[in-house]
């Protein structure tokens, strides 16, 4: 399994990164927000990847954080939702609007996605809801550091918000002591 390519960008367009590493070119398909947050061509970068292997093709999918690869490791669970169509959730919906709109139901706000209908909007609020965690918190600063290291150690995102619960958002204290509180929190510290 490939976790993440750091290398350079070689050429990016609509859905597609070339990211150069060592030598090698890698072609990914990543979310329009993915290609909006790198670097220009020629500048190092890293993307944290996820591998389909299929009976005709091996596709590699790139993210720009561990968060969105995690979403999109959801998505693909739900049944009428592939690996393109989950890349099209991450696209048009940043992460915490989709968490919102699953969490609160809302089937509006998912079929804006292109090829979701009512019935698959429907089918990833009723498999996500519950997984991805009724209180949905956006976070910013040191707290959405912590969030991130937690996904990297492998938390789920609901884990990680029940871990999180309480933690003060007023940035006094140093994000390695948030860290090692919150994972406390669920025994893995």
């Amino acid at each position: 399994m490939i976790a993440f390519l750091d290398g350079v960008v070689a050429e990016k367009s609509g859905g597609r990164v070339a990211l150069l590493v060592n030598g090698i070119g890698y072609d990914l398909l990543v979310p329009a927000s993915t290609v909006s947050k790198l670097p220009p061509v020629g500048r190092r970068t890293r993307l944290h990847t996820r591998l389909s292997v299929r009976d005709d093709a091996l596709v590699l999918f790139g993210f720009a954080s561990l968060d969105e690869r995690s979403l999109f490791d959801l998505l693909v669970t739900v049944n009428g939702v592939g690996p393109k169509v989950a890349l099209s959730f991450l696209s048009v919906l940043a992460p915490d609007a989709l968490r919102r709109a699953v969490s609160s139901g809302d089937v509006a706000v998912l079929t804006l996605v292109p090829g979701v209908g009512k019935k698959v909007a429907q089918r990833v609020i009723l498999d996500l809801k519950e997984r991805l965690g009724g209180d949905v918190i956006v976070l910013e600063g040191p707290l959405a550091d912590v969030r991130e290291a937690m996904l990297s150690l492998g938390l789920t995102p609901q884990e990680a918000s029940e871990a999180m619960a309480g933690l003060p958002a007023d940035g006094d204290r140093p994000i390695e002591e948030l860290l090692r509180e919150a994972l406390q929190r669920v025994g893995r510290a």
